[in-house]
């Protein structure tokens, strides 16, 4: 017998992959549901007109200098008028105008925090063979959650939070002390099928599915756990797998305007800037695809293997969606560390896990974070650098300041 041609052998070792963890699925403990979280109420005091931004930053790859877990434990504990400040926003709009909005925080005292991670740093571990899976198959790229991931013109990646809202990092639109160069005509770039006779363009809308589409995302869920059960065996022969079926496209849609909180620039929130690398982008126009909502948990090490999950657009793998999981190594209220093999591009992904929905048999994907990247981080606040791959966690002030920058208004962002 002859040798198994590679297109033959390549989708057959996907397949065995999505579905080899099925049996899984009914061993897991029914406690591992999404918590509801009373979230506080962030609310605009004021709006005032800014000077048009100078659009002249360039972007950087890495960061460095940023104030990471250990050296965040040195920090005090911000203040309300602390987290009021950081929490207030720039707007900058698509003719290039820009305001800055206070915001005031309410029912702060209602909220359960959790305490801060006070265990040693751990040695760094080796990322060894590259885990990633490059999602080049249209029937899976373009299809939820894959969908969901966004290109951004400046060269990162994001997530749509809503019919038309994108989820992405800060630092993808902002150094710190001014506006990228790429960020005066923003635009976002949606994954998209080749349209059929017959058949509408794009995805669907959230709600509305399409024969066959259930069972697709079931297959999906079933082979994001059997991808977390064989993780430890097999590493070396799933590496850099894909299913390449034509080069992806994109429909570029143009930004309306973006929102960054003020923690994130230079000198206001100092050491906790890492904390606030995250911005949301609105779009013009609705693209008709699925959107992922916001999460929040009180620590990912407590669910199944601790794992996370994100798709973005990294840089080596040029027009390629790529896929990843991996444990979270160490996590405090503001900033997750994690070992997922990651490129340039993929900043701003949307971090997500999955649970069940309470009372429900129903697993549903939240995005709990915004990858950061890989940074150095000032380990002790003495200038020693380290590097991780950083995410920023949604913490229920920051689901509270999104969810408002989404719909307009508090009393839609009550519960998470």
């Amino acid at each position: 017998m002859g040798p198994i041609p590679l297109c033959i052998l390549l989708p057959v070792t996907v397949l065995t992959v999505v579905v080899a963890g099925a049996a899984e699925e009914n061993t897991i403990d029914d406690k591992y549901t999404w918590p509801q979280w009373k979230v506080p109420l962030v609310k605009k005091r004021r709006t005032v007109p800014l000077s048009s931004p100078n659009f002249s930053a360039h972007p950087q790859l890495e960061l460095n200098g940023t104030c990471g877990i250990e050296c965040q434990r040195r920090l005090p504990t911000p203040s309300l008028n602390d987290l009021e400040q950081f929490l207030s926003y720039e707007t900058v709009y698509e003719n290039g105008t820009r305001t800055y909005t206070s915001v005031s925080v309410q029912g702060l005292n209602e909220m359960t925090f959790w305490s801060r991670n006070t265990s040693s740093r751990h040695k760094r571990e080796v990322y060894g063979t590259d885990t990633r899976f490059t999602i080049a198959d249209k029937q899976y790229s373009t299809k939820y959650p894959f969908s969901t991931s966004v290109k951004i013109s400046t060269g990162c990646s994001g997530v749509l939070v809503s019919p038309k809202h994108v989820l992405t990092a800060a630092h993808c639109i902002h150094d710190g002390k001014e506006y990228l160069d790429g960020a005066r005509k923003l635009r976002v770039g949606i994954l998209k099928e080749k349209s059929r006779r017959g058949r509408g363009r794009g995805g669907r809308a959230k709600g509305k599915r399409r024969k066959g589409d259930k069972g697709k995302e079931e297959t999906l869920e079933k082979g994001e756990k059997g991808e977390r059960k064989g993780r430890g065996k097999g590493k070396k022969s799933r590496s850099r797998r894909s299913v390449d079926s034509g080069k992806p496209s994109f429909k570029w849609t143009r930004v309306k305007q973006t929102q960054i909180p003020k923690g994130w620039f230079k000198g206001v929130s100092k050491g906790l800037t890492a904390d606030f690398d995250y911005a949301v982008l609105e779009l013009k126009r609705a693209p008709k695809v699925n959107y992922m909502d916001l999460g929040v948990i009180p620590s990912i090490k407590k669910l199944p293997a601790g794992r996370i999950h994100f798709s973005g657009f990294d840089d080596d793998r040029p027009g390629n969606l790529v896929y990843r999981f991996c444990s979270v190594y160490e996590e405090s209220n503001d900033l997750l560390y994690q070992h997922c093999d990651a490129k340039p591009g993929s900043s701003g992904s949307g971090v997500y896990i999955r649970l069940k929905e309470p009372g429900q048999k129903k697993w549903k994907r939240k995005i709990i974070g915004v990858f950061s990247g890989h940074q150095w981080v000032d380990v002790n606040g003495d200038g020693r650098q380290q590097d991780y791959n950083v995410a920023v966690r949604i913490t229920p002030l920051k689901y509270a300041q999104i969810c408002y920058w989404v719909h307009g208004d508090s009393s839609e962002c009550q519960v998470a």
